[in-house]
């Protein structure tokens, strides 16, 4: 039975601006369950990045979690027998000393923007390094009781971090990485950069990764080894990773289950199988549809979805996809709004054409 790490229950977060309120995250539901990945898709401002935020009490003023609950089984590093103990995130102060020790140790998150995500007056090493300081132990041996070792754990020293750093450039594919450890962001390429983000996530082996959009600034090679650096570190470690991103090829290889977002509400979520193969709503269709085929057929032109995102001050009346929906019912499509329903055991949708209306 797979083990819920993080629950998100009918998460909204709002922004309150000067031409008024922007529903970014609307009504979410979902679970990253322990050792699996969670893929998380959609078009640009539909509402993922801000739900990660929010899972780490990041989420930047004027926005904040007006509902919900965000539900996080807080597991021992040191002792794994100890049973979880749930942490309702949305209660914590962001600022307080137990979100902080969840976020950048437990909870880790790989940043959407290389370019700017760095601090460009501290090398990379210095950067890692800082990750590790805070939330990296290394354990010491104490004693012996009863054939049980007894633990203690102390923080890395300097050289440590420095070694570890390295060891983690390393494996994210940065060529010599004795060098470039103590390189400044501004000497690092964008997919160095990309890479050091990465190793800074991954260094302090967490519970749970958030990659928002990781591989952008990656050619494919790079890209390919550091999935496969993801996936080896959640067979070892049991970590669970929270995937979003454009790339629909990426998110079949590497995740279990997909949710599928769109103007901030869940349209679709099921298992990568069913998701692909027998998509339910319309707009995912639409966004699989748009993948480029190689093949005889290659010659023809690229499928797209018909119009514009809507304008978030203000959204469609019923369905806020029925203006682009090929499969859009008038009448019922711009007056009633649809409930998300499990159209088929596991397969939840949120959609008209699986209600009885």
């Amino acid at each position: 039975m797979s083990e819920p790490l993080l629950e998100i229950k009918d998460l909204r977060v709002d922004f309150e601006v000067r031409d008024g309120t922007i529903h970014g995250v609307d009504g979410v539901t979902y679970t990253v369950n322990l050792g699996e990945t969670l893929g998380v898709i959609g078009e640009s401002g539909c509402g993922k990045s801000v739900t990660a935020k929010a899972a780490m009490q990041m989420v930047a003023k004027p926005g904040k979690i007006t509902q919900g609950e965000i539900l996080y089984h807080r597991r021992s590093k040191f002792d794994p027998s100890k049973p979880a103990e749930v942490v309702n995130i949305t209660k914590l102060d962001p600022d307080g000393e137990t979100i902080r020790t969840i976020r950048g140790g437990e909870f880790a998150m790989i940043f959407q923007e290389p370019m700017s995500s760095l601090t460009p007056v501290y090398t990379a090493g210095t950067l890692i390094g800082e990750a590790l300081n805070l939330h990296r132990l290394i354990p010491v041996t104490v004693g012996e009781q009863m054939t049980q070792k007894i633990m203690k754990y102390r923080p890395v020293t300097k050289q440590e971090a420095r070694e570890i750093a390295i060891e983690m450039l390393q494996k994210v594919g940065i060529p010599k990485p004795h060098e470039r450890v103590d390189s400044y962001p501004h000497q690092l390429s964008g997919g160095q950069r990309q890479r050091v983000m990465i190793a800074i996530a991954l260094s302090c082996q967490p519970f749970m990764l958030i990659a928002d959009e990781p591989t952008t600034a990656l050619d494919v090679s790079i890209e390919a080894q550091i999935l496969d650096l993801m996936r080896e570190l959640q067979e070892t470690t049991d970590m669970a990773i929270m995937f979003i991103t454009h790339n629909l090829g990426v998110v079949a290889e590497m995740s279990k289950d997909i949710c599928v977002m769109y103007m901030g509400k869940q349209v679709e979520q099921s298992s990568t199988v069913n998701i692909f193969y027998e998509p339910k709503h319309p707009y995912t269709r639409a966004l699989l549809q748009s993948i480029p085929k190689v093949g005889k057929r290659s010659s023809d032109r690229l499928a797209s979805i018909k119009g514009m995102v809507p304008d978030p001050f203000h959204l469609p009346t019923g369905c806020v996809f029925h203006p682009r929906c090929p499969e859009f019912m008038p009448g019922k499509c711009d007056r009633i709004v649809p409930n998300y329903v499990e159209a088929e055991p596991g397969h939840w949708v949120r959609c008209l054409l699986y209600e009885n209306v």
